[in-house]
């Protein structure tokens, strides 16, 4: 994310994403290729573009961080799903197994006594189902036996639902991996680009920008946060948790205990406190009770952006802890440090 206050950006499509590839290199390719002799106010503008264009991709590198979250999240839930769908499914197929080894057993016996009833027959076949409208063969079975074929022909049902709904998890199991395969390619390929383009700063501009992001400048002072009271026992709790991860570095897709990325350090903080945050800043700000950023209190979440794509936690005094963006630490920032879409209490 950027740590600049930028306006409200619009949806990533795959043609911005194209067109801003293409700025970012012809922007590098002026830094690398500007003259010593160049004009000063030209190379600060270039670099400041440059650092902005970072921002801006470290912008996009988060949403898609938060929706390789998501689909990690449901691919995780889908597992889950399927491995109980294929539990039900084998214990049906045992009980199906039983109930056939029943009625075989009563077929051997009767046979061994001189013959098979036309009725045990029956219901050993395959589908015994095709046979039950069958005016003439219903007669022939008893009150018992009709009993034991309808519960074998309901468990032969009940089985084949299990398998074909097994076979659609399986298969959105699949689509979901492959989402997340393409939200992880998504991540690397602009964290890479933003990696390339911060190299072509000069030098010095390089290592001023290195220092901010470790949180040695903007944001590291420490706030006073004395006489600022959690609402609750629990949201003390966070935010204790959340301060003593203070430098951490950010790792997109990371929910601690060493790294985090944004919603991964908030989800964090709270389990520490015992509480269950979803993964996802935007789910995040489903998860509790919405309050007027006037009135937020230390322990909650302040969520960012039109689209919910970052998320910190309010800590008192104006003050939020967060983990920024790729090559930051987790650190202090003013509430305000980019448009505040909600403020959620959990």
């Amino acid at each position: 994310m950027s740590h600049r206050r930028s306006a409200r950006p619009g949806p990533v499509t795959l043609t911005g994403v194209t067109v801003l590839s293409a700025a970012l290199a012809t922007a590098a390719a002026a830094l690398t290729a500007a003259p010593a002799s160049a004009d000063p106010a030209d190379r600060t503008a270039a670099r400041d573009a440059a650092v902005a264009r970072v921002a801006k991709l470290y912008e996009q590198a988060e949403r898609a961080t938060e929706e390789f979250n998501a689909a990690g999240e449901r691919t995780e839930k889908l597992r889950g799903e399927v491995s109980a769908l294929q539990d039900r499914t084998a214990r049906a197929q045992e009980r199906v197994n039983r109930m056939r080894g029943r009625l075989g057993a009563l077929a051997a016996a009767q046979y061994r006594a001189g013959g098979i009833d036309p009725s045990i027959t029956l219901m050993l076949t395959e589908r015994p189902e095709t046979y039950l409208a069958k005016a003439a063969v219903l007669d022939r079975l008893s009150s018992s036996r009709l009993g034991e074929l309808r519960a074998l022909r309901a468990a032969r049902r009940g089985l084949e639902q299990q398998r074909l709904e097994t076979a659609r998890k399986l298969a959105d199991l699949e689509a979901g991996r492959k989402t997340v395969e393409r939200h992880k390619e998504e991540v690397q390929r602009k964290l890479a680009d933003a990696r390339r383009l911060l190299n072509a700063l000069p030098a010095g501009d390089r290592e001023s920008y290195d220092r901010i992001s470790r949180g040695d400048g903007h944001g590291a002072g420490a706030p006073d946060l004395s006489g600022v009271p959690a609402p609750s026992g629990r949201a003390a709790a966070a935010v204790a948790a959340i301060r003593a991860a203070i430098g951490s570095p950010y790792a997109w897709g990371s929910t601690g205990p060493s790294s985090f990325d944004c919603s991964g350090l908030t989800q964090w903080a709270y389990g520490r406190a015992g509480v269950a945050l979803p993964r996802t800043s935007q789910a995040q700000r489903g998860a509790g009770r919405q309050v007027p950023l006037a009135q937020a209190r230390p322990g909650d979440l302040v969520i960012y952006r039109s689209d919910a794509s970052h998320v910190a936690m309010y800590v008192g005094n104006g003050r939020v802890v967060h983990a920024p963006y790729p090559g930051a630490r987790v650190r202090y920032d003013p509430v305000g440090m980019m448009p505040v879409s909600s403020v959620t209490r959990p």
